[in-house]
């Protein structure tokens, strides 16, 4: 019981989860995209290990624009796929890149090894089990399902295989 508490009350569930302001989210956002263009690349994007994901750039096409789009999201790697989460900083909403490549699918990514065309998929059943725990090994990911239970609807995984 906490000194405020009243006897009779239990004291309030707490999420394990724990987000930093939205604000804060679009900043670090603006901050590395801002990084990258001032390093020329040089800082910005990593690839993935064993206990960290990866930080490549997406190039999308506005879905309603039709315009280039770019974002830098992070991946790990499963065979030749990439793999990443669609997710707006853990907002409810998807992120618009993610809308974008329901829309037109065909995509590319700069990695820091070069840039690759890719066809974007959302996985689904055992594959999506099987990636979704995958993320959990990376550093962070404990708390993976914390985070995306504090949204109202599934987190998608989403495929980035090669074009041939």
């Amino acid at each position: 019981m906490t000194p405020r508490q009243a006897p009779d009350q239990t004291p309030a569930p707490r999420s394990a989860a724990r987000i930093p302001p939205r604000w804060f989210i679009r900043t670090a956002w603006v901050v590395h995209r801002a990084l990258y263009r001032v390093t020329g690349g040089r800082v910005g994007l990593r690839h993935p290990s064993s206990a960290v994901y990866g930080m490549m750039r997406l190039h999308t096409v506005g879905r309603r624009s039709g315009s280039p789009r770019v974002a830098i999201v992070a991946y790990l790697e499963d065979g030749e796929n990439l793999v990443t989460l669609a997710m707006n900083g853990w907002g409810d909403p998807p992120p618009a890149w993610w809308l974008n490549l329901q829309a037109q699918p065909a995509a590319s990514v700069d990695l820091p090894d070069g840039s690759r065309e890719v066809i974007a998929r959302e996985a689904k059943g055992r594959e999506r089990e099987r990636l979704w725990a995958a993320w959990r090994t990376l550093e962070g990911g404990a708390d993976l399902d914390a985070h995306a239970a504090l949204r109202t609807r599934e987190t998608p995984v989403v495929v980035l295989a090669p074009a041939r």
